[in-house]
């Protein structure tokens, strides 16, 4: 499988974010790519660094004055007088931004920042534009023949809005594949196996009856995004019908995950996709630090073997999957069960 991967990823530097009212070390670094690039390698996929697409893919996905702002919030902050490193919001306008749009980047922070997960630092731009090539050149190897291709991406994307940063995410990589492999393919399938609802690509496709949106997570009523995923969520509009979220409770295991994931996947087989984007959030693991699930190594082969035999199309897009012993060995565990599953006949 062709791996697609651009070192600028290493730009983005994210040093604190606050959880639970205390600073803490951020998680989402850049070991973590290194971990899952070097056991992509050694388990035998090439990989390459994508050219160049310009900002037409996340433009596709996200609004004008979001690109701007995200381009130039870190230099912008730096001209106010004591302003800490990296941008993060200090003022939560709760809607309010239907009255107007605030000139000053700390009332724009405010506008397009969830929460306070997603530091903006003097490096982020250029690592998302990184991202935008990667995903854009997955789904484009897909789009001329390959039967999957993996963008690993950093950072992730799926809690980003069309125009919000959140939960470590600033542009909504799941979302960008998927407007692009509607280039070719009549109906576009995003399946979110991470331990986190994919709360940004449901919005973004909400209204929409040519993306279904399937996610599985952990139950938000105790769990981030806590707002979203909820089994009642199911579009709006032309969309009814197409966004299809599974709650599961707290250390659900792989015999449950599976079962849960085989009545997804009856929903994925009667929307009769062309083609898929799976956001692969490794964090389901049950060694993982934010211990929402509990899939082992093995329960993530038996995920992808199953994805594998619906014998679409199929771009992976890395979501989650913090730095533990076992990282690298579930996407290599993961690559080989998808390899599997749409090998078979």
């Amino acid at each position: 499988m062709q791996v697609v991967h651009n070192p600028e990823h290493r730009r983005h530097d994210p040093r604190h974010f606050v959880v639970n009212g205390r600073v803490q070390p951020n998680p989402e670094v850049a070991a973590r790519v290194d971990a899952l690039l070097s056991a992509a390698q050694e388990a035998g996929h090439e990989a390459m660094t994508p050219p160049d697409y310009g900002l037409g893919p996340a433009a596709a996905v996200h609004t004008p004055e979001y690109l701007q702002f995200l381009e130039h919030a870190a230099e912008r902050w730096q001209r106010i007088e004591g302003a800490s490193e990296e941008v993060v919001p200090n003022i939560h306008p709760q809607g309010r931004w239907r009255t107007g749009y605030p000139a000053s980047v700390v009332g724009q922070a405010g506008r397009h920042m969830a929460d306070t997960a997603c530091p903006i630092g003097a490096g982020t731009w250029r690592a998302l534009l990184g991202n935008i090539n990667c995903t854009a050149h997955a789904a484009q190897l897909v789009m001329d023949g390959a039967p999957a291709a993996y963008a690993l991406c950093r950072p992730g994307g799926h809690h980003a809005f069309a125009d919000m940063a959140g939960g470590f995410c600033y542009l909504n990589d799941s979302a960008m594949a998927a407007q692009r492999l509607r280039r070719r393919f009549r109906r576009v399938c995003v399946l979110d196996v991470d331990v986190h609802h994919g709360n940004g690509t449901q919005a973004i496709f909400y209204r929409r009856r040519d993306v279904l949106t399937v996610s599985l997570h952990a139950d938000p009523v105790r769990f981030y995004p806590f707002f979203w995923g909820h089994a009642d969520e199911r579009g709006e509009g032309e969309g009814t019908g197409c966004n299809l979220n599974v709650p599961l409770p707290r250390g659900t295991a792989d015999a449950d995950y599976l079962a849960a994931l085989d009545r997804a996947l009856t929903r994925v087989s009667a929307f009769a996709p062309g083609a898929l984007v799976v956001t692969l959030g490794l964090d389901a693991y049950e060694g993982d630090q934010l211990k929402g699930l509990s899939l082992t190594t093995e329960g993530f082969a038996a995920m992808a073997a199953r994805i594998g035999a619906l014998r679409l199309p199929t771009v992976l897009v890395q979501a989650g999957g913090y730095l533990s012993e076992a990282l690298g060995r579930n996407l290599a565990s993961f690559l080989a069960g998808l390899e599997r599953g749409q090998a078979r006949p």
